[in-house]
Formats: C-alpha cells, sequence, structure tokens
C-alpha cells in the first residue's frame, strides 16, 4: 500500500514499473509521458472511445507492450489505453479489470497481498477461506463481467435505499453519489452534511466532496453500519457508490468472477476513511483487539512486515506501522525502501531528526533513491536548510526521467527555495509532457508566476495564466494565485485596469490576501487614485508587515 492505493511493481520490456491495482479502471492504462518514457508506440484508439470518471473525462490512445512482467511471470502483446492524468508517488499507469476479471481475487491488502485464483469444481464451495468458524463472513452476489461491463458490482443499502455499488481499488476512498445520497433523504444543505474539499481522478478537473451522516449502511448478507459518516461526490461516477480502498483495508475480500459472488471478513479498525482528523465510525472500537492480534502475529521474512507496515501506514496507524518497518530494517538493513518508509512515518508523527536520520540512511545505501531525496529536500527546506536541499533536489533531477510526474514536485520544491530559474526549467519539462493532467492548471499558473516574478517573458506568462483559468475558470480551486500572478504580469506591463480586476477578482476568493491588496495599492498609485491606493497599502501591510520588501525585492515599488 502506498498510503490508501494498492501498488505492485511490475516490468515494462525488462524495466520496472509501479502500477496501481484499480479494480475501477475497465482498462488497464499509463499516461501518455509514461508512454514516451518507456518509448512506447502510441496509435490511434477505436474510434469515438473515450474513458470518463472523477474529474471529467479523456481520449485515449493505445499502445502494445511486447513484454509485460508480474509476479516473475513475463506476458507477451499487452495491450494499454495511454492518456489520463499523473496517479503521482512513482505510480505509473493502471491495472485494470481487462487483466483482472479473468481471475477470482483474494484482495487482502491489511497484508499487503492480492492472490488470483483460476477456480476448478468450486460452484458451490465456500471461497472464505480464512474464516474461522467463529468469524463472520459476508456474502454478496456480484455482476457477471463481460468485455463491455467488467466492473465488480453488487447492490448495498443506504438508510434502507437500495444502491448500486461498485467495487474500486483505484479509488483512495469510498464515495457516494449525490443522487444516491438525495433518494436516502441526504442533500448538500441537509443539517450535519460538511463541505470536505475537492478530489482529482482520470479527468482535467477537479471535483467537490462532502460528509455526511446516515442512519444505516448496510451491504452483504452480515454487515451493517449504524450512524455511518460518508463522503459524497457531486460527478464523474455512473454508479450509485464507489466502494474504495479504504472499505478493502478494512476487510479482506474475495471476488469469485467464476461463482458471481463476492465474499468478505471485517478486519478491524474504521471502514471509510473521511479525513485525517475525522472520527472512526461505529464500527472502530469494536475491532481494536482485532487490528492489536494482527499487528503483534510473527511474519516469515522483511518484506512481509514491509508490507503489512504499509497497510498499517495507510490506515494511519502509525504505532503499528512503525514498530513493522523496524522489524524490517532489522531483518534486511541493506535495504534503502525499508529506511525511508520509516522516515516518512516518522515525519508524519512530527519526529523530524528521527526522519531526518531515516532518509541519511537510505540515501547512503542508494544514493539515487528518488523519493528519499525528493522528501529530504522537502524537509530540508522545511528547517530552512536552503543549501542542503538545493543539493538533494539537484540529484533528484540528474536521477529523474526526462519524463517524470515527479518534475511537477521538483519545480514546486525549487519555487519555495526561490530558485526561480530550476523550477521554470522543471515545469517546463513537466508541462511539455502532460498535456492531459488534472495538475495542468496548477503548473500553468506556477510558470506564469515565476515569469511575473522575474519580469521576463510576459507575454508568455498572460498566456499561461489565461490557459490556466481556461481550465478551471476564476472561481474554481487554486484559482486565486493564477488570478495573483496574472494581476502581477498586468502590473508589469503597465495594464493597470486590468491588473486591478484581477486582484479584485482574487480577494473575493480571500480578502485578507496581502500580496493582492499591496498588488491593487500599487496599480491605484500609478492611475493617480492616490487615496484609494494608499489605503491599500496601508491594509496590505497590516495583514502582512513583510509585503512591502517582497515586491521592492521583485523591483516593484509604488
Amino acid at each position: 500500500m502506498s498510503g490508501l492505493r494498492p501498488t505492485i511493481i511490475a516490468k515494462i520490456n525488462d524495466q520496472d514499473a509501479k502500477f496501481a491495482l484499480d479494480s475501477g479502471a475497465f482498462f488497464s492504462m499509463i499516461s501518455s509521458a509514461t508512454a514516451a518514457q518507456f518509448h512506447l508506440r502510441r496509435e490511434a484508439a477505436p474510434f469515438g472511445l473515450s474513458v470518463k470518471g472523477i474529474g471529467g473525462s479523456a481520449t485515449p490512445e493505445e499502445t502494445t507492450i511486447k513484454s509485460f512482467t508480474i509476479a516473475g511471470i513475463p506476458l507477451h502483446n499487452v495491450p494499454f489505453l495511454v492518456g489520463g492524468s499523473e496517479i503521482g508517488d512513482g505510480v505509473i499507469g493502471l491495472l485494470g479489470q481487462n487483466f483482472l476479471e479473468k481471475w477470482d481475487i483474494e484482495y487482502d491488502f491489511a497484508k499487503g497481498v492480492v492472490r488470483l485464483f483460476k477456480a476448478s469444481d468450486c460452484s458451490h464451495a465456500r471461497l472464505a477461506y480464512w474464516a474461522t468458524p467463529q468469524q463472520p463472513v459476508s456474502m454478496m452476489d456480484i455482476s457477471y463481467t463481460t468485455p463491455l461491463a467488467p466492473h465488480t458490482t453488487g447492490t448495498a443499502f443506504i438508510n434502507g435505499v437500495k444502491i448500486k455499488v461498485m467495487f474500486d481499488t483505484g479509488s483512495w476512498t469510498s464515495m457516494l453519489t449525490l443522487r444516491a445520497a438525495a433518494r436516502a433523504g441526504i442533500k448538500p444543505d441537509t443539517a450535519g452534511v460538511a463541505e470536505a474539499g475537492y478530489t482529482t481522478g482520470i479527468g482535467r478537473g477537479a471535483v467537490k466532496t462532502y460528509i455526511a451522516p446516515f442512519s444505516s449502511f448496510k451491504i452483504g448478507d452480515n454487515e451493517e453500519i449504524k450512524n455511518a459518516r460518508l463522503r459524497m461526490v457531486d460527478e464523474g461516477v455512473d454508479e450509485d457508490m464507489l466502494i474504495g480502498a479504504d472499505f478493502f483495508l478494512s476487510h479482506h475480500l474475495l471476488v469469485s468472477n467464476s461463482q458471481h459472488r463476492l465474499y468478505f471478513t471485517y478486519n478491524g479498525g474504521p471502514v471509510f476513511n473521511l479525513s485525517r482528523s475525522a472520527p472512526a465510525d461505529a464500527t472502530a472500537d469494536a475491532a481494536a483487539s482485532s487490528e492489536t492480534k494482527q499487528a503483534e502475529s510473527e511474519l516469515p521474512d522483511a518484506a512481509a512486515y514491509s508490507r503489512r507496515g504499509a497497510a498499517f501506514a495507510g490506515r494511519r496507524d502509525f504505532e503499528h506501522a512503525l514498530a513493522d518497518f523496524q522489524r524490517a530494517s532489522e531483518m534486511n538493513p541493506k535495504e534503502p525502501e525499508y529506511f525511508y518508509r520509516l522516515g516518512m512515518i516518522h515525519w508524519e508523527t512530527k519526529q523530524a531528526e528521527s526522519a531526518m536520520a531515516d532518509f541519511d540512511r537510505a540515501l547512503a545505501l542508494k544514493p539515487d533513491h528518488l523519493a528519499a531525496l525528493v522528501s529530504r529536500a522537502q524537509l530540508r527546506l522545511a528547517q530552512n536548510n536552503i543549501s542542503g536541499a538545493t543539493a538533494d533536489l539537484d540529484v533528484a533531477d540528474r536521477t529523474a526521467p526526462q519524463q517524470a510526474d515527479v518534475r511537477f514536485t521538483l519545480a514546486r520544491l525549487y519555487l519555495m527555495a526561490d530558485l526561480l530559474e530550476p523550477s521554470l526549467a522543471q515545469f517546463d519539462r513537466w508541462i511539455d509532457s502532460h498535456p492531459d493532467d488534472s495538475k495542468m492548471a496548477t503548473a500553468l499558473g506556477r510558470r506564469c508566476w515565476i515569469r511575473a516574478l522575474r519580469g521576463v517573458d510576459l507575454p508568455k506568462a498572460l498566456a499561461d495564466c489565461n490557459a490556466a483559468l481556461r481550465r478551471g475558470g476564476k472561481s474554481a480551486p487554486g484559482a486565486e494565485p493564477v488570478l495573483d500572478s496574472r494581476g502581477l504580469v498586468q502590473l508589469r506591463l503597465g495594464d493597470y485596469n486590468k491588473a486591478i480586476d484581477d486582484f479584485d477578482d482574487s480577494l473575493r476568493l480571500s480578502p485578507k490576501n496581502g500580496w493582492a491588496i499591496y498588488g491593487r495599492g500599487i496599480a491605484k498609485l500609478r492611475k493617480k487614485k492616490t487615496a484609494e491606493g494608499e489605503a491599500d497599502i496601508a491594509h496590505a501591510l497590516s495583514q502582512s508587515p513583510g509585503v512591502a520588501d517582497e515586491f521592492k525585492r521583485r523591483g516593484i515599488v509604488p
């Protein structure tokens, strides 16, 4: 598990590649940047084919991987779709239902394991073989899978209302659609419903989410959660609900495509991931002893401890995750990944000194460990060690493939260090390789900002800001910094009316934004609106005392 994402290492033409296991993807898929990175030939997909998901849709191409190796078994001439957003965290693609639906699949995420079966003479067998006689087993019928309808779907009940659910390991959290919630009597303006930010998927956009209370959620023939709190989403899902990786982590499941039945038992802990600070649902307390028993059991090797530790970390059970990764690193002290994972847990639990020591150990074992380099750079930036962070970023730059998604992160970190030229170079590389990515508006906005700060290539900066705003509009998440950037560009170009308009739009989203207030004040002063300009300048300084120095550093004074 990488957070709440199940990942596997496969090989594309004998090169290692990390994939997400995504039962919600109808077909296996990689991004266009990945296809370029692995020198894969792309062709047009069948006419009219589009892939729909959270955040919109994508029109893919297709490619064929000559040698695709999974679990040590080489497969030949394996088709993949090409397109959509990057997943992040070094994951370069999705392994979807065109592969998974050929098997009976056991999902044992709590131990970091997926098992694929070919069933023989099992039509009447009870396949939850792992369950003890005393352990409740839930069963439910699932749909027949076909190439045109490959997903694992079934029925559940919310507040007693029947809904259609899809089991989607690629969704980091379970999500109920607003239309299904409305049938159960819950709407965004219902008492107790709270806004919960935005989520992204395969499309270019971001989708608003909410968290809402429900009196009952029932799934299978033996599981019901009273007073459940569920995440709701307002578009991008065809079924009524996605049963996501949070549910898979809290259960042991077997999807029997041969029987058209799903078996599951409850592992313990919260069923649904709502937010880092959200209270657990009603089932969590009863399961504490089950989780502890799992954590104390002996495992055969370091890799097994690592897999289980990652699962605990995905559920934010850092105490048990730390113990498992410490055990893994003791059993195999030459594996850098275990120390990197320890570092991430120590950092997550606000133990920065221990995290730094762990990252140092990982990089002593493997100096080009890309994730450890990036994480240590972030930690060094947080400690104001700019030279150390820059050294790590420079090594990461030399290590990462030209088209890698990590260049977006490198660009952002160079910008945090106020290293504008290398940040611009990273954004250039990322933007050139990721035309359909949901992060594109942010990347264009940041590139516009860098050029605005430097006062160079202002027409290019303006084009970037305009393109970013066309993707989401002036009220979309992330629009405020783009409006700030465009306001600064217009200020440098001498178009003070447009600069004021952009700063006004930014301030409607964030009224206490000292940068926008100060920039608007300068524009008003240059338009000879002295009283208004001076009032803005004074107001900005009351909000952000250092903002005048920051403008002056960029060569802009009232």
